[in-house]
């Protein structure tokens, strides 16, 4: 990610150059369709895409700038209403994408980012299934925040809940969740002494046989908002 101006509005932006296998003519198509689906997601909690352009053979996309990612953000300590918060817009950015039959297939702090306001935005939408294609991954579903299904190459819906129900566990519990995804996970404890509402929607969402997860993220809401009503009492 890079820093750069955008000197028509007078305005910083972020400038991501995704890796691709040699910027082939195929692979910057891909890039160039997946970025029209991206900028089709128009939503608070989604980061949106301000230009994607070929340059000099390598595609370039430019994206508001925020404070710094959500990776960086959780390094320092936070209140567990911060927490909950972040939790839900995540929830309702996935939500809105799964709505519109996209599958982002890379939700992780590091493509969350954090803007002056507390508001979140998730990155990367539509990009992600792409940029996989260059990635080598182990199949034994243990990389970062990775669905085991998404490993062995059958990424959903469903693996987006997986990956998102990891991030909200790492900021409810200050744990990631890790294989063999045993219940319940390290850091569970400290869920259940400040916010047990949310347990049995994460117990769901971490269930390593996706079918019984959420179907998508627009389920995996109902049961968020449920659970914060509860919380909130």
């Amino acid at each position: 990610m890079y820093r750069a101006r955008d000197t028509v509005e007078g305005i910083d932006v972020a400038l991501k150059v995704p890796t691709t296998s040699g910027g082939s003519a195929a692979m910057l198509a891909d890039f160039a369709r997946e970025a029209r689906t991206a900028a089709a997601l128009e939503h608070p909690n989604i980061l949106p895409l301000k230009n994607a352009d070929v340059i000099d053979g390598t595609f370039v996309l430019a994206y508001p700038l925020g404070t710094e990612s959500l990776a960086e953000r959780i390094r320092r300590r936070f209140t567990l209403s911060r927490a909950v918060d972040w939790s839900e817009q995540l929830t309702r950015a996935l939500a809105h994408a799964h709505a519109n039959k996209v599958v982002h297939c890379d939700v992780k702090p590091e493509n969350v980012i954090v803007f002056p306001d507390n508001r979140i935005r998730l990155g990367d939408f539509g990009l992600a299934k792409i940029t996989a294609k260059t990635r080598t991954v182990s199949a034994s579903g243990t990389i970062g925040y990775m669905a085991p299904e998404q490993a062995m190459g059958r990424p959903s819906a469903r693996s987006d809940v997986f990956s998102a129900c990891i991030t909200i566990h790492r900021l409810l519990g200050g744990e990631l969740p890790k294989w063999p995804f045993d219940w319940p996970p390290p850091g569970h404890d400290r869920v259940m002494e400040r916010a047990p509402e949310f347990s049995a929607m994460l117990r769901r969402g971490l269930k390593v046989d996706a079918r019984q997860r959420f179907a998508d993220a627009g389920k995996m809401l109902e049961a968020f908002s449920a659970a914060r009503r509860r919380f909130e009492r």
